[in-house]
């Protein structure tokens, strides 16, 4: 029973507060690529390269497939991964070293080529944006992988959610912040990107850093999965992937919630859209859009210390659900006001100088209901780690790259839509540039902002809510799973086979008290 005790003692893998701060950055780092490619590369496309529209948008999509499609890929070569220097931390680097280099090529040296060589334009952006987005899915896969590593206390986990969502702040706030300021909203210049460019290069290096110190004592071979043999080298062929999908049902259903939060997310800040509700709609873009944003982050702090403390309580399932419904009701009122908006009646617009119940209604909705959404936007990510766990629970296997992976192709597959059923909506109204912060107002923006800014998130939380009915990943059967995981993981380490133990203990009442988390 001593013995049992010990092995039991560590049979949860906690993280230190360092690592549960500095981890998440790797996701900030990413972000602030991510920012820039979803909200201004249309832009420098079109305005500085002077490519048409439709391909400047429609290469967001197109580069957000190919990002999805080889991301499997990546995952695969992931798992099988395990070097001196770990198994992640590798990727961390060498993508976010592809983008600094691809950015630079993409946002300086296209440009250099001659008007009068515009196939050169064309094709140079292209190969230079496929080159960026393969190291930003080098990074990317990462974030969702190396949780599983990082921790497996159910308590914790929830606080990777609030971590994030301060890394993303730090990254992509920083340029969403930054962005009006640079240029007074005009981004369109080359000087808009000559000042972000280096920018998000600089931050993004320091955030990368930050995160491979904060997984550098866990990336260890001890912390990956049962362990065996195989020391952290999973071989999985391309072919078995469908069927690691249909076996796991709750990562088929988180997908469904991660997707329909990135797309709504994706289109309902997309700076197009918020041009046209701040700038042309209500006329004071300037005046308007960091105050709505910061409103926004001032809502969320609340909820982040509610979405957490409901994690650790009833499971990260029972807070997404919720906090999602608070949400959907909140943006139920934002769609009305939305409605009753009309063109100069100073009583039915926005305004943060002159306060009226318009804008009073307007910022309660909107703050509540974006701070309920925005604290549970990234909490799809710590729950992929659930589902790397669930897969080793339920077949033996460690693949946190294949499922992180398999999560982000549905995720990206969907997100990647963002920007070109923005770009299609925008030229559908007889637009032939983006609009931005400076755009007067014209007919058909009223209704496009509706649909865009409430009714695709609308759409996506009830798609939420439908897939998390029938999730069983709650807070009490991840405290089962870590607990049959942890017995048969030290059955291992002292000589059992993996298949042996996975026979042995397949249920909570198999498990001795010890390894059970009170």
């Amino acid at each position: 029973m001593n013995q049992e005790a010990k092995a039991a003692s560590s049979s949860l893998n906690r993280a230190k507060t360092y690592q549960l701060v500095l981890f998440p950055m790797n996701n900030g780092a990413t972000n602030v690529y991510y920012i820039l490619t979803m909200n201004f590369i249309a832009y420098y496309a079109n305005g500085v390269l002077g490519l048409l529209l439709a391909f400047a948008t429609t290469m967001v999509t197109v580069m957000r497939v190919f990002d999805a499609f080889i991301d499997p890929i990546i995952g695969a070569i992931m798992d099988r991964t395990s070097t001196k220097w770990g198994k992640f931390r590798p990727f961390m680097v060498l993508g976010n070293g592809i983008m600094i280099i691809s950015s630079l090529l993409l946002f300086f040296g296209v440009r250099v080529v001659s008007e009068d060589m515009m196939w050169l334009r064309y094709t140079l952006y292209v190969l230079f944006y496929v080159l960026y987005m393969v190291g930003y899915t080098f990074q990317t896969s990462v974030t969702r992988s190396g949780q599983t590593c990082l921790t497996n206390d159910p308590k914790q986990r929830p606080l990777f959610t609030i971590f994030n969502t301060v890394a993303s702040l730090i990254g992509m706030g920083l340029v969403q912040f930054l962005a009006p300021l640079v240029t007074g909203g005009n981004y369109v210049t080359e000087q808009f990107f000559n000042i972000m460019i280096p920018l998000a290069i600089i931050v993004s290096a320091v955030m990368t850093i930050l995160a491979v110190i904060g997984i550098a004592e866990k990336d260890r071979p001890e912390f990956y999965g049962i362990g065996g043999e195989g020391g952290g080298k999973e071989k999985v062929k391309v072919k078995e992937y469908a069927a690691i999908l249909k076996a796991n049902k709750e990562l088929q259903r988180l997908m469904v919630a991660g997707a329909g939060c990135k797309l709504a997310f994706s289109i309902a800040t997309n700076m197009t859209v918020l041009s046209m509700l701040y700038g042309a709609m209500m006329n004071n873009y300037g005046g308007l859009y960091l105050p709505m944003m910061i409103i926004g982050y001032v809502f969320s702090a609340p909820f982040f210390l509610l979405t957490v403390r409901t994690s650790q309580k009833k499971g990260q399932k029972a807070s997404l659900v919720f906090y999602t419904k608070i949400a959907l009701v909140m943006y139920a009122g934002v769609l009305v006001l939305l409605f009753l908006w009309k063109p100069g009646v100073a009583s039915l617009n926005l305004s943060l100088t002159h306060i009226n119940l318009y804008t009073i209604l307007f910022v309660l909705f909107f703050g509540i209901g974006y701070g309920a959404y925005y604290a549970t936007a990234d909490m799809p990510i710590p729950m992929v780690a659930d589902c790397s766990d669930y897969e080793t629970f339920r077949s033996g296997r460690y693949i946190p790259g294949i499922i992180g992976t398999l999560f982000s192709l549905v995720d990206k597959l969907v997100s990647s839509l963002g920007a070109t059923i923005v770009g299609l909506a925008v030229t559908g109204i007889g637009l032939s540039t983006l609009p931005d912060g400076t755009t007067p107002y014209s007919d058909g923006m009223h209704m496009l902002v509706i649909i865009l800014f409430c009714v695709v998130p609308m759409l996506a939380w009830i798609a939420t809510l439908i897939a998390m009915h029938g999730y069983k990943l709650t807070g009490d059967k991840m405290k089962e799973i870590q607990a049959v995981n942890a017995v048969r993981k030290d059955a291992v380490s002292q000589g059992m086979s993996i298949e042996d133990a996975m026979e042995k203990w397949k249920t909570i009442d198999q498990v001795p008290e010890t390894y059970k988390e009170k």
